[in-house]
């Protein structure tokens, strides 16, 4: 049975792709802030096909999360498929005049909670490699294309984001020879819940679709292990190819 740990999956792209993992049959752990959420999305999931699902209500700031959750999946499942790490803050403001207090919970949720998810999971990843000759294990992180390329306004959520796909291209170096191979999703603007502040500017239906983004993990799922991509940039039909 594979199996599957899946971060910020109540809604927007983490719940796309956690339901997309229940039809291939994957069992999940499953995590947001809200419990009452995720007791519902786990229902969900299992109509949809996942043979089990465990949920647990975390908040990534605190670095205590991490540990528990993947400790939750290794009580579960005993190993892991795939690590999906699609929590985060958004976040906006100009260099000169940005908090502080906020610069830090944004790193700590973009990329602190990232770097300890993978760190604590890599040996649940690695006995789900050597189980499967031909399959990788997959670490699967939703970054943005401002950690790509700069966009005024996004400093600090570009930066967190930059720092996020600079430590997944080092985890697929260190780790893909022995069968865990990483992935950072780039996108701009996709349209969910996250992307609302900025529709005056942007229209919804210019948007990347969840759907979209949902297709590049199934893909990145679908390879083989002598196959890596340690980056995916996805921008938007008709916008500038260095912008959200």
């Amino acid at each position: 049975m594979r199996s599957a740990l899946v971060t910020g999956a109540s809604r927007g792209i983490g719940r796309g792709i956690a339901a997309s993992l229940a039809r291939q049959g994957y069992a999940l752990t499953i995590t947001s802030r809200s419990e009452a959420d995720l007791a519902d999305l786990a229902d969900e999931l299992g109509h949809l096909g996942a043979p089990q699902v465990v949920h647990r209500a975390a908040d990534l700031a605190d670095r205590a999360a991490a540990p528990a959750l993947v400790g939750l999946h290794a009580e579960a499942f005993g190993s892991m498929d795939a690590l999906v790490v699609n929590a985060g803050v958004g976040t906006a403001g100009p260099v000169v005049s940005y908090p502080v207090r906020r610069l830090e919970k944004t790193l700590e949720v973009n990329f602190t909670s990232a770097f300890l998810l993978m760190q604590v999971a890599l040996p649940l990843l690695r006995a789900a490699a050597e189980a499967d000759p031909v399959r990788a294990a997959r670490i699967v992180c939703l970054s943005s294309i401002t950690g790509a390329y700069a966009e005024a306004g996004l400093a600090v959520y570009g930066a967190s984001k930059a720092a996020l796909m600079s430590l997944v291209e080092t985890v697929n170096l260190e780790e893909s020879g022995r069968g865990v191979c990483a992935t950072a999703i780039a996108p701009g603007y996709v349209e969910t819940d996250m992307s609302a502040w900025v529709t005056d500017t942007v229209p919804p239906g210019t948007m990347i679709r969840v759907d979209d983004v949902v297709a590049v993990v199934d893909m990145l799922l679908g390879l083989s292990r002598a196959a890596s991509i340690p980056k995916v940039v996805l921008t938007r039909s008709g916008a500038s190819a260095y912008g959200a």
